[in-house]
């Protein structure tokens, strides 16, 4: 058997997409999976087990729905048994059925369900983790007793020794406001005056991350690592850290699938959907003061900056890192 899955186009999203993955392995052994990834996350999707071929996909190669009808056309000839659209959008339908698969399974969104066979209604209020297994749960209908988050890390990296620090996030609802930042970095400074301290980011936040280490007046006690490396030697660096400090991000999901531990800061979003999914080696930290918490949305709607990250506690950060540092948490 052949099967071809859409995964999602967020990196957070992928990462909690690998539960999937292998489930449908669980599900099907003799199964021979494919999947459909971005093409900027492919070093990512290297590392989920149990693929056997990805297929990269980029909007900039195939544009709008003509694009997607043609990159799926060019897996017409693999023969798929199976396609699984974990995405809700219209274009991931397309490209399941110019990939002539024979059964196509997703949730009815974007009125798409012509373009798929089987179709259904998408669960709400679930962990993200868990709303993508629900469609194979559906479709074979078969409970899946165990989720299964993770990812293989290089084994050929060694410890650096570092509490990497990411306050950025796509949404600045969940972005660290500058001066929180710069505040939190001096606190860190202090509490560990014998710890490397890191700080990782995209090539666009990269003047965000010199504005924070500048003010702190200590750049020889920091390593600046935003805009300076690719994802594949990201996820080098989260698996030789000691231990992350994060926002609601990307990185959170990555560090957490590859064992790292990490202290993971909310705002907007909501923890109880999208937090990174292992527990053993992550610990949630939200203020939780505000009336209006979580409220799930990209930009704050009430306070020039996100007061729910304004308030976020100081001591509690240091103790929960300091205990990720004392005590080996990683799996």
């Amino acid at each position: 058997m052949k099967i071809l899955v859409r995964l999602p186009n967020w990196l957070g999203d992928v990462i909690m997409g690998t539960a999937f993955i292998h489930a449908l392995k669980e599900r099907y052994p003799d199964a021979i999976i494919h999947v459909i990834t971005k093409k900027e996350l492919t070093d990512v999707v290297a590392c989920i087990p149990n693929v056997h071929q990805i297929h990269p996909f980029s909007k900039e190669d195939y544009r709008g729905l003509k694009g997607a009808w043609l990159f799926g056309k060019q897996l017409k000839g693999i023969g798929f048994d199976l396609f699984f659209s974990l995405p809700d959008s219209f274009s991931s339908a397309i490209m399941g059925y110019a990939s002539g698969a024979k059964v196509r399974i997703g949730f009815k969104k974007e009125m798409r369900s012509f373009l798929l066979t089987d179709v259904y209604k998408k669960p709400t209020g679930l962990h993200r983790t868990y709303e993508y297994l629900e469609l194979l749960q559906q479709y074979t209908g078969k409970a899946i007793e165990h989720a299964t988050v993770g990812l293989i890390p290089p084994s050929f990296a060694n410890p650096n020794q570092l509490l990497l620090i990411n306050f950025n996030s796509e949404a600045s609802s969940r972005r660290m406001p500058l001066e929180k930042a710069i505040s939190l970095t001096q606190t860190l400074l202090e509490a560990f005056p014998d710890k490397k301290i890191g700080f990782i980011g995209a090539p666009k936040e990269a003047p965000y991350i010199h504005q924070i280490i500048h003010a702190t007046g200590r750049e020889h006690r920091i390593n600046n690592f935003a805009g300076k490396t690719s994802l594949k030697e990201l996820i080098t660096l989260l698996t030789t850290a000691d231990v992350l400090l994060t926002t609601d991000s990307g990185p959170a999901h990555l560090a957490n699938a590859l064992g790292t531990p990490c202290v993971v800061l909310f705002g907007a979003g909501n923890e109880y959907n999208t937090a990174p999914f292992n527990d053993i080696n992550r610990t949630v930290i939200r203020a939780d003061q505000l009336p209006c918490e979580p409220c799930v949305k990209n930009t704050c709607k009430l306070y020039d900056l996100p007061e729910c990250m304004n308030l976020l506690p100081e001591k509690r950060i240091v103790d929960e890192l300091k205990f990720f540092l004392e005590n080996d948490k990683r799996y």
